[in-house]
């Protein structure tokens, strides 16, 4: 399958202010607030993200929502990461999956350095507005692990209470019958994601 071509590296110039401006080659200029401390960019200025869907999205005490990230041709679940305005603008007007980090406290684009990029298909919201749904094209693993996805290393056992059994979910063992099932939804006719 073929991808956009990767774009070059972002720029950044020094404002008047002393922090930061960051330069997105063919995006133009956003405006985002970078220290000139430590190079870290901490808040954007202003989001261009649409009003509408801004009104639909409930966001955290630190204006957060958690984005799942799936791949589109096999349903897989990769990865969760966080999303602000800013974040959920770049994925949707970028086509690539770009988050806040909690720890770093800084804007990061998924293969930006690992080269494992993440070409965004789709993005919807869930039905209470704090969730979003990525599906993406993955190229590489997800995890930082290096495993494909950030759910492989370490699956827990459920028992069911209905039945007292172990039942393992990742497996997707039908609980009733024994027999591995496919847990994912039906294709969706219209967009054809699982």
């Amino acid at each position: 399958m073929e991808h956009p071509r990767a774009s070059p590296p972002p720029h950044y110039c020094l404002s008047s202010n002393g922090g930061w401006i960051l330069a997105v080659p063919g995006g133009g200029w956003s405006a985002l607030v970078v220290s000139g401390e430590n190079g870290r960019v901490t808040e954007p200025a202003t989001t261009d993200l649409d009003p509408q869907i801004a009104a639909l999205l409930k966001r955290n005490e630190a204006g957060l929502v958690p984005a799942i990230i799936q791949q589109q041709t096999t349903g897989e679940v990769l990865m969760l990461g966080w999303m602000d305005d800013h974040a959920l603008h770049r994925t949707l007007t970028e086509g690539r999956t770009t988050f806040w980090s909690r720890s770093r406290q800084t804007y990061w684009v998924k293969g930006e350095q690992s080269g494992n990029a993440q070409w965004v298909r789709q993005v919807r919201l869930d039905c209470d507005g704090d969730t979003l749904l990525v599906t993406v094209d993955a190229e590489g693993p997800a995890c930082h692990t290096g495993d494909r996805t950030c759910f492989d290393a370490r699956p827990l056992t459920v028992t069911s209470p209905a039945t007292n059994s172990p039942a393992t979910i990742r497996s997707g063992t039908n609980r009733s019958t024994g027999e591995d099932a496919d847990l994912r939804r039906p294709a969706d006719s219209e967009h054809g994601v699982r």
